[in-house]
C-alpha cells in the first residue's frame, strides 16, 4: 500500500546523503519534498501541516551528532513523527472476560470479514468468542456470519424473525452465558452513507450492551474521506480503536497516517487480504520502518513462529545438518512460508529489500514448484534420485508444466544439497 509514498521519501532521502550542515535552503527542500509525497498518498491535509511543523521544530537548531549526518537527523525525525501520527502508546485490545466488542462502520468496508478475524484471533488468545448477527437489513449479512462462524468453530447467535437489534443483543448476551461464551463480537449494519438511523441504531446498541471495545472497520482505500467517516462515528458512539481494512490493496496509505491524528481513536488491527490469517495488530513503531524502507523484521519472526514451532525448526535445522533435507522438508517449509503471507510482503519486511518488486511472475513460479513437488510421490520426495525420464514425464504432465521445468527444480534442489554439505565443512578444510 505504502509502495508510492516509500519510493517518494526514499528518493528525498538520498539527496540529503552527504549533508555537512542543515540550513534554511535544503532544510525547506527537504520539507517540501516530504510534504508533496504526504499529500500524494491522500494523507489529510492538516495532518500533513502539524507532521511538517513538528518535523522542522525537531531539526531546527539542532547541533549536529558526531557520526549522525544531518540528512540521518531529518529521517530520525521524521521516523519519530510517522509513530506519533500513526499512534504511539498501546494498541492491544482491553484484557478483560467478559470482553464485549462492537464492530462499526459503512456498508462494504469489510466489517463481516473483519468481525470472523477478530474471532479468530481471540480464540488463538484463549477466548471463546461469540459471533452475534445484528445486521438485519443487507441481505444474506446474517447467512455470511454464521458461514464464518463455523468455519472458525465459533459460536454464533442470530434472530431471524426479529428487526429490533437491542432486543437480538439483548437475547445475545444471556445465550452467551449459559454457552460460556466470553467473547461478543456484534456485527452491527452499515449504510453507504452517514444518516441518523444508522448513528441511533448503535447508539441504542451500545446502550444495552456496554462495549469494552468500540471498533470502527474502515475501508484504506477511503482516502482523506476515512478521516470524515471515523470523526463521525467517533462523535456517535465514542470510538475506541480502528480495524483498517484491504490493506494489501493498490490504495495510497492516506487514511492510515490520517485518521488517528484528525479523530485520536488508534488504530488496533489491520486488514492485510482476505483469508482469516490476514488480521495482524498495528505497530506504528513497525509502519513508520516499513514506510521509510527500513523493514519489518519483528513481525517477520512473530509471523514465523505462529507457522513454524520451535520443535519443528530445531529438527529441521538438524536435518540441513546432516544433509537429509528433502522434498519432504521443502514442501513443508514453502507451505509454512504461504501462511506468512504473499511473497511480496514477506519481502517487504526484510530491511534493504523494499524496493525489489515480486510480482505475479514470482508468486507463479512458486506455485509451479509446489505443484511440481506435490505431484511426486512419497518415495520420490524422500529419494530425488528415483526420478528418472519416464517419472520426470508423469511428474510434469500431473503438475501442469514442461519436463523441463521439473529438470530445473532438481537441478537447484541438488545445487541447495551441496551448499548444506559445504557449510558444515570445518573451515580449515574448505577451497
Amino acid at each position: 500500500m505504502f509502495e508510492s509514498l516509500t519510493e517518494k521519501l526514499s528518493l528525498t532521502f538520498r539527496k540529503l546523503r552527504g549533508l555537512h550542515v542543515l540550513t534554511e535552503d535544503n532544510m525547506l527542500d527537504a520539507l517540501k519534498d516530504i510534504r508533496m509525497a504526504l499529500l500524494s498518498a491522500d494523507v489529510h491535509f492538516s495532518v500533513v501541516k502539524t507532521f511538517l511543523d513538528n518535523v522542522k521544530t525537531a531539526c531546527a537548531g539542532q547541533a549536529v551528532v558526531q557520526s549522525i549526518s544531518p540528512g540521518q537527523q531529518i529521517i530520525k525525525a521524521v521516523h519519530d513523527e510517522l509513530v506519533k501520527i500513526l499512534g504511539e502508546g498501546n494498541t492491544a485490545l482491553v484484557n478483560e472476560r467478559p470482553l464485549r466488542l462492537m464492530l462499526v462502520g459503512l456498508q462494504g468496508s469489510g466489517k463481516t470479514t473483519a468481525a470472523a478475524k477478530l474471532a479468530r484471533k481471540l480464540k488463538r488468545d484463549g477466548y471463546n468468542p461469540l459471533m452475534v448477527a445484528c445486521d438485519i437489513y443487507r441481505p444474506a449479512a446474517i447467512d455470511q456470519l454464521e458461514i464464518l462462524a463455523q468455519r472458525e468453530g465459533c459460536l454464533f447467535f442470530a434472530d431471524r424473525s426479529s428487526n429490533n437489534v437491542v432486543d437480538i443483543a439483548k437475547q445475545a448476551l444471556d445465550w452467551a452465558t449459559k454457552q460460556g461464551a466470553n467473547a461478543l463480537i456484534f456485527d452491527t449494519a452499515g449504510r453507504l452513507h452517514i444518516d441518523e438511523v444508522l448513528l441511533k441504531e448503535i447508539q441504542d446498541l451500545k446502550a444495552a450492551v456496554s462495549p469494552q471495545e468500540v471498533l470502527l472497520v474502515a475501508d484504506s482505500a477511503l482516502g482523506q474521506e476515512a478521516v470524515n467517516v471515523a470523526k463521525h462515528f467517533h462523535e456517535a458512539v465514542t470510538l475506541t480503536g480502528i480495524i483498517l481494512t484491504k490493506m494489501d490493496g493498490d490504495a495510497r496509505g492516506g487514511a492510515a497516517l490520517s485518521m488517528k491524528s484528525v479523530a485520536h481513536v488508534p488504530i488496533k488491527f489491520v486488514g492485510t487480504g482476505e483469508k482469516s490469517d490476514d488480521f495482524q495488530a498495528f505497530h506504528p513503531d513497525r509502519m513508520a520502518q516499513r514506510i521509510l524502507g527500513m523493514g519489518d523484521v519483528v513481525s517477520l519472526v512473530e509471523r514465523a513462529q505462529e507457522q513454524v514451532s520451535e520443535e519443528d525448526a530445531r529438527r529441521m535445522a538438524q536435518k540441513m545438518k546432516r544433509s537429509e533435507f528433502d522434498f519432504n522438508d521443502f514442501l513443508s517449509q514453502m507451505q509454512a512460508m504461504k501462511k506468512m503471507g504473499s511473497l511480496g510482503s514477506i519481502i517487504g519486511m526484510i530491511p534493504g529489500l523494499n524496493k525489489v518488486k515480486v510480482g505475479e511472475k514470482e508468486e507463479g513460479q512458486l506455485k509451479r514448484t509446489e505443484a511440481i513437488i506435490l505431484s511426486m510421490t512419497t518415495a520420490e520426495r524422500s529419494n530425488p534420485k528415483l526420478l528418472n525420464g519416464r517419472r520426470r514425464l508423469r511428474i510434469a504432465k500431473g503438475s501442469g508444466t514442461q519436463v523441463s521445468d521439473v529438470n530445473q527444480l532438481l537441478r537447484q534442489f541438488q545445487q541447495m544439497q551441496k551448499m548444506m554439505k559445504m557449510l558444515q565443512k570445518p573451515m580449515h578444510r574448505r577451497g
